[in-house]
């Protein structure tokens, strides 16, 4: 089975119901996942039990180098079914199905702009968000929270500030707002290029510029429409 892109990501899945898995054959395919470097000791078709794993206190994990943390609101969510604990940029991957096969695909890391920054402000502020669902139950979310629970995202009308979106799930969401450029930056925190829409892939966490200078209320979504449906929408507000 090829890396979805997930090979470095740690997963809280206690949410998800263990108990149709049991018929699972671990030994074969899986074995092969990018990431699950197993001992082979005669254990890997062993029964776990995962019912231990809804008494973990992953809020802990936070704190350890190199792991994310993540919101209050996606603790005991049981519209989360997973968390990403170890994320990236991963700019120069072109995804499942596209790695390795013989020719050039283009990536993010590819694209090169004609110009600098426009605003050539740093960022006053970051808002991070989390891309968050449950593949059984149709969920989609930022956070945890699906659009008609969620307040209002607030901007300063004239600020620089960054977004910071992290995907928790195991799809890639193109991620557009409404009325306002996205200027993608690199694994630096530098300015790359000026879009509209930004992809985020499974596993990764991608930051780019926002500034507000449009007053009013705006569309923020994943753009596919199921997934903008489903609750993976916000209001954006800009007010003086």
């Amino acid at each position: 089975m090829e890396d979805m892109g997930m090979g470095g990501m740690g997963h809280d899945m206690a949410g998800m119901d263990h108990s149709q898995m049991g018929g699972m054959d671990n030994s074969g395919e899986m074995m092969s996942m990018d990431g699950a470097d197993l001992p082979d000791s005669g254990t890997s078709s062993a029964p776990m039990d995962h019912s231990s794993m809804a008494g973990m206190d992953h809020s802990r994990m936070a704190g350890m180098p190199g792991m994310q943390s993540h919101p209050a609101s996606e603790t005991d969510n049981p519209l989360v079914d997973m968390q990403a604990m170890s994320v990236s940029p991963k700019l120069n991957d072109p995804g499942i199905g596209l790695r390795n096969n013989g020719r050039k695909v283009l990536t993010y890391a590819d694209l090169k702009s004609r110009f600098e920054d426009p605003d050539g402000r740093e960022p006053g502020r970051t808002i991070e968000l989390h891309l968050t669902g449950h593949m059984e139950k149709f969920a989609w979310s930022f956070n945890g929270i699906k659009f008609s629970d969620a307040a209002p995202v607030l901007l300063k009308y004239g600020e620089r500030l960054r977004i910071t979106l992290i995907n928790d799930t195991m799809m890639t969401h193109p991620i557009h707002l409404h009325g306002m450029w996205s200027d993608l930056e690199d694994e630096n925190g530098n300015f790359m290029v000026r879009k509209h829409t930004i992809d985020v892939p499974p596993g990764t966490k991608r930051s780019y510029r926002v500034t507000a200078d449009a007053l009013g209320r705006w569309a923020y979504h994943c753009h596919l429409l199921y997934h903008m449906e489903m609750g993976m929408f916000r209001e954006v507000r800009v007010e003086e």
